[in-house]
């Protein structure tokens, strides 16, 4: 007997400010069985009972040591086996990830909700977000040798393709399209996983994730798909769906989802 699961992903820009919103109500219609949020922008204490009315079995948050950056959250309906913010690829204690383990039939899952690191404010910080990536996959390597299939969402902050962005060209040079970035998301699909989005949509164009609030971006659909759902490869025929909800409003990015069953 199989189940169909129904994954959400949003990076929400601030959580408060999506409370005061009350962008995130939508959430108690929408039969979610996990939700994970990035840049909640809060500490763990700091998260709103009133985001949502829906009780979740489960809740988990990590947050940044710097108050008010980053944060991320996970609320879900599944049975956890094991809870972390995965501190060795979160090396600065950035509050980047959720981590948590379950069984959905005969696999054994790894979840990850992550906000990846941003690029574009110093070199520094793009060489950063690049051992940031490369800790993450040695990490879900060591898992799937482990036995582990492997799931992803999240916000990766970069634009795997052309397809991927509104003006390919003339962002060629800016953090989020670079080639050692995209490269990257190359590098990960062969190590065996699935974009999800593509395995279901194809080449669909004009489909994004993220907005600027500048020159009436979203307006013009002038944006980019740098939010994720990967499954390793072994998921790969269990994926029935995997869709960009952008019809939903509160931040600069909007929510994406993933459904399996199995």
């Amino acid at each position: 007997m199989t189940k169909r699961y129904k994954f959400i992903s949003w990076n929400v820009n601030g959580i408060r400010a999506v409370d005061k919103k009350e962008a995130l109500k939508w959430v108690d219609d929408y039969n979610i069985d996990i939700l994970g949020v990035q840049e909640t922008k809060s500490q763990k204490d700091q998260i709103p009972n009133t985001i949502f009315n829906k009780e979740f079995s489960f809740k988990t948050a990590s947050q940044s040591k710097i108050k008010g950056r980053s944060g991320t959250a996970l609320f879900s309906d599944i049975n956890t086996t094991f809870d972390c913010t995965c501190p060795s690829v979160d090396i600065l204690d950035e509050g980047r990830i959720n981590e948590v383990h379950f069984n959905l039939g005969e696999k054994d899952i790894a979840f990850f909700n992550v906000y990846f690191p941003n690029g574009q404010s110093s070199q520094e910080r793009l060489e950063y977000k690049m051992e940031f990536y490369d800790r993450f996959l040695n990490h879900c390597e060591n898992l799937k040798r482990d036995g582990k299939s492997i799931i992803v969402c999240g916000d990766v902050n970069t634009a795997h393709t052309e397809i991927d962005i509104a003006r390919p060209k003339a962002n060629e040079n800016t953090s989020g399209f670079l080639k050692m970035e995209r490269d990257w998301i190359t590098k990960f699909l062969n190590h065996g996983y699935i974009d999800t989005f593509r395995l279901i949509n194809g080449d669909l164009k004009d489909k994004y994730s993220w907005w600027s609030y500048r020159a009436n971006a979203r307006e013009n659909n002038v944006g980019w798909r740098i939010d994720y759902f990967y499954v390793s490869e072994d998921l790969k025929d269990f994926v029935k769906d995997a869709y960009i909800l952008d019809d939903i409003f509160g931040s600069d990015h909007c929510p994406i989802g993933l459904e399996i069953e199995i």
